[in-house]
């Protein structure tokens, strides 16, 4: 088994896995469409915080980043959700993108918790 990715990668791969699922949602008329363009907003901001994160001026800038991360992949999931609810794409497609936007939940939330507890 290979090295595990770290939280900027594991998220950049996420946002690649989103582009490609709202390339197809795009082709479809009506409510695909529209929350293709939900979808996309929310699923690339959780890498590109992260990476913001990074860069934070300070361990609070640094956790603010993260919050905003957090948010957008509840966010994503709750897209992830609706397009399962609504059957615009199939579930065994969509079942693996759904876990990992719940693990990356887990995971931006524990770091969160970590960095606030060594202040």
């Amino acid at each position: 088994m290979g090295k595990a990715l770290d939280i900027t990668d594991r998220t950049f791969e996420f946002a690649v896995r989103v582009v490609k699922l709202c390339q197809v949602l795009d082709e479809q008329p009506g409510a695909g469409r529209t929350l293709s363009k939900q979808l996309i907003r929310s699923g690339t901001s959780i890498g590109a915080n992260v990476e913001e994160a990074q860069s934070g001026q300070s361990r609070a800038d640094f956790v603010s980043k993260l919050q905003i991360a957090l948010k957008e992949a509840r966010e994503t999931c709750y897209w992830l959700r609706l397009l399962v609810a609504t059957q615009l794409i199939p579930e065994s497609r969509l079942t693996p993108l759904l876990q990992e936007s719940e693990e990356l939940i887990k995971i931006l939330a524990s770091i969160i918790v970590q960095t606030i507890r060594r202040q």
